[in-house]
């Protein structure tokens, strides 16, 4: 599919696709650059065939894809040394979490003959690092595309395929759409499950032992979703600030009108509050 890929960031989502991109032989050449010596000396012992690079140029020379799969505050940076590096028509896209700041940043840069395609695979778990990576990750996962240019069909369609390939569903979104669902879908819990398990360790130490021991599934899964990467969801709540602030509101509100029904023990009102959600 490609002669020459290139990763920009090794964690759990690079590492990921590293695996399968070379499980489905996707492309004759890989190169891995990461900052991180930790990082690459891992991937060194787990002998995976793929060049490993502690220079960002030389990584990014002659790739006709480039995947940046860092925190979202690292793509400045990343991108003002790759600028003068990047082979005509390349195909620039990434796995970030929140489009529309990143967009501006590529957009004001103004790369000549470089096709930006954002990708956002739909995929994680609550374990970051290369270890954590596995090449099924993106199966059966919803991975959604944003690009602005209408002229990148014939890239968009290779870069589709490419995801499509390795298992995901492929989804078309502007970068302000995409923003918003994700807001609601992705950011709102994870704010949630942040606010939830600090309650919970806030609590009197006479109880924390019990709590632990006790916790049922549901306070489980709020330490799972809690226990993400927090560089990433730090970046991820500045950059989709205005839309998280905005269901982050609404949320305060119905958390508001549960807490009044509570107080006037009011069951006809918990009981429409909680049939209502039961139906969706």
């Amino acid at each position: 599919m490609f002669n020459n890929l290139s990763i920009i960031g090794c964690g759990l989502i690079g590492s990921s696709i590293l695996r399968a991109v070379k499980e489905k032989k996707l492309s004759k050449n890989i190169t891995v650059f990461d900052k991180s010596k930790e990082v690459l000396s891992f991937l060194k012992q787990e002998k995976i065939e793929a060049e490993l690079q502690n220079n960002i140029n030389l990584a990014v020379k002659n790739s006709d894809l480039i995947i940046i799969a860092t925190p979202l505050s690292a793509y400045k940076e990343i991108l003002l040394s790759i600028k003068k590096d990047l082979k005509k028509d390349v195909i620039l896209t990434d796995t970030g979490s929140a489009k529309k700041e990143i967009n501006k940043i590529i957009s004001n840069l103004n790369l000549e003959n470089v096709h930006w395609i954002a990708s956002h695979p739909i995929a994680g778990t609550e374990f970051s690092g290369p270890e954590s990576g596995f090449s099924e990750l993106f199966e059966n996962r919803w991975c959604i595309l944003s690009t602005e240019s209408q002229k990148n069909t014939k890239e968009i369609n290779k870069l589709k395929s490419f995801w499509e390939t390795i298992g995901s569903k492929v989804k078309l979104m502007t970068f302000e759409d995409h923003d918003h669902v994700l807001s609601i879908t992705s950011h709102l819990p994870h704010a949630v499950a942040y606010s939830i398990v600090r309650t919970v360790i806030n609590d009197d130490d006479k109880f924390k032992n019990e709590i632990i021991q006790y916790s049922a599934s549901g306070l489980r899964d709020f330490t799972r979703i809690a226990a993400s990467d927090p560089i990433m969801w730090r970046d991820i709540f500045i950059d989709n600030s205005e839309n998280i602030l905005k269901v982050l509101n609404s949320f305060s509100e119905n958390l508001e009108e549960i807490k009044k029904a509570i107080q006037s023990k009011s069951g006809e009102k918990l009981n429409n509050i909680f049939s209502s959600t039961r139906k969706l």
